[in-house]
């Protein structure tokens, strides 16, 4: 059983198609991220997962039941516009809040203390909200969702605001999260926070999936047969015809970088036999693509289309 289905969703404001026969598949305790460019119709994704606005037609499972009010209680949310009251300290801020999410105040506060030991900034607690930076209350409003432990967890870019330690910070607890049993769906435009935590992706844009599956996948699917190759001297293209220099750089000393692309019939073996031929070989890896790459591409094949 899936930890969420889309089926098919179709949502329309007038004359804007923001999703057209949306269909995605979310696994249980996996890392899930929604990419796409702005205003690919992410966000009115989320909103009706969430139950804030309804679809025009398909429809969502969770944990293989139709979306009902019933879910809102296994649900967490951290939305890009974050909302917090800022005259309201943050110790009262977080326990009213757990409240609302069905915890007794005891609970609340137990757990609200234990968040904030965990992510520093216990010395807040008696703090306005007004009075924090923005990385502390992104870290307020990070505890507040995911307090009543959700088992499903929606973030619309979680790491707005933060340094490169709390990013840091935040990231280990998401992956611990996900070892704890939860399902965590996340939306970014950081790339590299998507090649360090996701196991699966989707990619939307224009309103319709374009892209979708397991991240090591699809990053595999996009392999071009390209090299990255350290060695002695310049090669001044010296390999056969089924190999190509795309672009060659010098390091230090007498050593180079070269990137290679070689035909489909070329494999790694063949081309190292022949790199030794011609110069002495210090370094030789494939070069995968990245996410950020695979999301330039698509999004610009996409709309050259």
């Amino acid at each position: 059983m899936e930890a969420l289905e889309v089926r098919n969703v179709v949502k329309q404001y007038a004359e804007h198609t923001a999703l057209n026969g949306v269909s995605l598949t979310i696994p249980q305790k996996s890392i899930y991220g929604l990419l796409g460019p702005n205003g690919a119709g992410k966000t009115t994704l989320i909103r009706i997962i969430n139950q804030i606005i309804n679809a025009d037609a398909g429809e969502i499972l969770i944990n293989g039941e139709l979306l009902n009010q019933d879910h809102i209680s296994i649900i967490g949310y951290l939305p890009e516009e974050r909302g917090l009251y800022k005259k309201m300290k943050v110790g009262e801020q977080l326990v009213y809040l757990g409240q609302l999410r069905n915890l007794s105040k005891q609970e609340a506060i137990e757990r609200s203390k234990a968040w904030c030991n965990k992510l520093e900034i216990m010395e807040w607690w008696g703090k306005k909200v007004e009075d924090l930076s923005k990385g502390m209350a992104q870290k307020i409003q990070f505890i507040s969702t995911v307090l009543n432990d959700p088992k499903l967890i929606i973030l619309d870019e979680p790491f707005s605001g933060f340094d490169p330690v709390n990013a840091n910070l935040i990231k280990d607890e998401i992956l611990e999260l996900r070892e704890n049993g939860s399902t965590v769906i996340f939306s970014t435009h950081r790339m590299e926070s998507v090649e360090e935590l996701c196991d699966n992706i989707a990619l939307i844009n224009k309103s319709e999936v374009i892209l979708e599956g397991n991240k090591r996948e699809i990053k595999n699917s996009f392999r071009n047969h390209t090299y990255v190759v350290t060695h002695k001297g310049k090669l001044n293209g010296s390999l056969s015809a089924n190999a190509s220099l795309v672009n060659e750089r010098s390091l230090h000393d007498d050593l180079y970088e070269t990137v290679i692309q070689t035909s489909d019939q070329t494999g790694p073996n063949d081309l190292l036999n022949e790199l030794i031929k011609h110069t002495e070989v210090n370094g030789f890896v494939e070069k995968i693509p990245s996410i950020n790459d695979i999301f330039i591409s698509k999004v610009k094949g996409d709309s050259n289309e």
